[in-house]
């Protein structure tokens, strides 16, 4: 078979879009634009003048009542490590290049992949991981509903679904970063995907069965780090001879990270040719001989990974294709008799993931509304899969790792004692967006836009003592009754309907060696690196435009790199927002900080201090962001994390080379 014949189930790998008026509708108001077409679902392959109004949807019933606090939150479990002799791995080992000989089960190509692993030659794997995703079974988010037919999720990699069956969200990875003071140490991890998702129409109406896997925070090179689309690679093409960075059902991906943070390359070593834009393979792959696995300043912690499908990133990560990467290090250990002392993991270190979701009385199942270009809020608080649960906990501290899935719902958290709402009952912030702060910070509420993380210490023998809590509401009282709205006023403390979930307190106390936050002066050597001096300054102004939304006034096109950054050089980018909308601003493969928010300098003792992948913009704010790119290069995506705005064209894609342009509003 060659590569222009098409395989016999191309047709079928692509399921087809949901198809209801008002989304036919917005269809043919797009493609009466100049030279746009909207792919069904809802991405855009150009920008143009739209014009042709969309009727907006009419309000939803609510959700059936459901009792708070009757089941109980679900850990996750941890994805196991797997040996090559893994069936998984067997018949075909990972490698730097991709698999694309054909697999005559599917006449598919076995990998979705379609370049090379970068600079992989200075690290090969030493851990490897499997996952499958697929459709989850019949699940109970709640004991008062029918189980839930609409999810996707992953398994922990067995090959049989059907003893190993996809859940939702997904199990949670636990790797481990190469240590920084040993050039020999290497931890580098290979995750193989596979794609079992059904063929055909999705349950519900709404979702992806062609999947890209972004493993969000994280720095790591394009190949590997799913990104939606890259014009070297066919751009959006749904062709599996061509396929952008997604692959089909029957096929993996082989995702490699190398564990090393940033800074690992040899900034002297780059290619020279200031006529060549850099490629991976004219880079001269060499150690930083100074941090050969990185600085250890830009040490992450709390990653996590979901789908991102151009188009669908909304609907496939409502879907449920969404878990937590957690990376451990020789100083935040995971153990707390060790390092840093914080709360031993798993039992004391918990994640949290929190999303919202409606639930259409007429069926009884989750689903959401894509017509709607402005965003998705629920009436339902899904925590872990989960709605409105309880969680036992011992009388002594946790690490919570607070997670916002979104698609579009603001949160503002706060403890509140049901028995004395009144209570301002305080906790500890460790980190922003996976990045430890360097200290810990008091507060009593703390705000997560789509996307942001926040890792916290609750300390609940303090809490049972001090304010006689024996139960304590994780609530969310930011008022928001428009997706693309968010606000900063609160609801009253004690409004159940605010309630996220329940913790509830044992009475006997119980063993704690982990350190007391108050006593923690400093994280260092895991500290911020200095501000630099930025070379050029960029300005990006996040807007709607016709039936969609754009940046500086141009929707994605999957077939443009917009500006490309020069490795190792700062820039200062100005964001601005127009209307009365809100917006979660994230880039991939590299941090910065946000040094001036609103014209006023960031104080030290705001989590805004630390470095963050997520600016968290509110309606009519404006914020200055330092950022730094390095060691890898390519194209990486640039978005808003509202994931509904992200589908109807609030991303632009951007290019890091060794050379660069100077475009102040690209």
């Amino acid at each position: 078979m060659n590569k222009h014949e098409t395989p016999h189930i191309s047709n079928a790998a692509e399921d087809p879009a949901p198809s209801t008026p008002a989304f036919d509708a917005r269809r043919n108001a797009l493609k009466a634009g100049v030279g746009t077409a909207l792919i069904a679902g809802g991405h855009w392959e150009a920008s143009a003048q739209i014009v042709a109004p969309v009727t907006p949807p009419p309000p939803r019933p609510a959700s059936p009542a459901t009792r708070p606090f009757v089941d109980q939150m679900p850990i996750m479990p941890e994805l196991p490590s797997r040996p090559l002799t893994d069936p998984a791995f067997a018949s075909t080992p990972p490698s730097k290049w991709p698999n694309r000989a054909i697999n005559p089960a599917t006449n598919l190509p076995y990998e979705g992949r379609g370049e090379p692993h970068q600079f992989r030659e200075l690290a090969e794997p030493t851990v490897f991981f499997a996952a499958r995703y697929g459709a989850v079974p019949p699940v109970k988010i709640h004991s008062d509903l029918n189980p839930q037919t609409n999810f996707w999720g992953c398994n922990l990699g067995g090959a049989n679904l059907a003893t190993d069956p996809p859940v939702s969200p997904c199990p949670t990875i636990v790797t481990r970063y190469s240590d920084h003071r040993n050039p020999l140490d290497n931890k580098a991890v290979v995750i193989r995907r596979f794609n079992n998702l059904p063929t055909g129409a999705p349950s519900g109406g709404f979702g992806k069965n062609s999947i890209t896997i972004h493993t969000h925070n994280f720095h790591g090179a394009p190949d590997s780090d799913g990104g939606p689309c890259d014009p070297s690679l066919g751009g959006l093409s749904i062709d599996p001879w061509t396929q952008g960075r997604f692959f089909f059902p029957g096929q993996y991906y082989d995702y490699y990270y190398n564990m090393k943070r940033s800074g690992f390359i040899d900034p002297t070593t780059h290619s020279t040719n200031p006529l060549i834009k850099t490629t991976p393979s004219n880079v001269i792959p060499r150690l930083n001989p100074a941090m050969p696995n990185g600085d250890v300043r830009e040490t992450l912690g709390t990653l996590w990974y979901h789908d991102h499908r151009e188009g669908y990133t909304g609907a496939n990560v409502y879907k449920g294709m969404a878990g937590f990467h957690l990376v451990f290090n020789e100083y935040d250990t995971g153990n707390e008799t060790t390092g840093f002392r914080l709360p031993s993991y798993p039992k004391y270190d918990i994640p949290i993931l929190i999303g919202d979701v409606w639930i259409n009385p007429s069926t009884g199942q989750t689903e959401i509304d894509l017509t709607n270009k402005n965003g998705h809020l629920g009436d339902k608080y899904l925590v872990n899969g989960k709605i409105q649960p309880f969680f036992p906990v011992d009388k002594r501290r946790y690490r919570l790792r607070l997670l916002n899935r979104g698609p579009s719902r603001y949160q503002i958290l706060a403890l509140t004692n049901p028995a004395n709402p009144g209570q301002n009952i305080p906790f500890w912030i460790i980190s922003s967006d996976g990045n430890l702060l360097t200290k810990p910070v008091q507060v009593t509420s703390v705000r997560l836009s789509p996307a942001q993380r926040v890792d916290v210490i609750v300390d609940f023998a303090a809490i049972a003592t001090t304010f006689g809590a024996q139960t304590l509401w994780l609530e969310n009282r930011a008022k928001q009754t428009n997706p693309e709205q968010p606000r900063t006023d609160l609801d009253p403390k004690g409004t159940v309907a605010n309630a996220v979930m329940e913790f509830r307190i044992g009475a006997a106390a119980v063993a704690d060696a982990s350190a007391n936050p108050a006593t923690i002066t400093s994280f260092a050597p895991i500290s911020l690196p200095p501000v630099p001096t930025p070379a050029l300054t960029r300005t990006f102004e996040w807007d709607s435009k016709d039936l969609g939304w754009a940046v500086n006034g141009v929707v994605v096109d999957c077939t443009t790199v917009r500006f490309w950054m020069k490795r190792g050089r700062p820039e200062r980018w100005i964001f601005s927002l127009n209307g009365g909308w809100g917006h979660p601003l994230h880039m991939h493969f590299v941090e910065g900080r946000i040094t001036r928010r609103n014209g006023a300098a960031v104080p030290a003792t705001s989590p805004d201090f630390g470095r963050v992948d997520v600016i968290n913009l509110y309606p009519g704010e404006t914020a200055e962001y330092i950022v730094t790119p390095t060691d890898y290069v390519g194209v990486y995506p640039f978005h808003c994390h509202n994931s509904v705005h992200e589908d109807y064209g609030m991303m632009l894609l951007l290019g890091v080379d060794d050379v660069g342009d100077t475009k102040a509003r690209p």
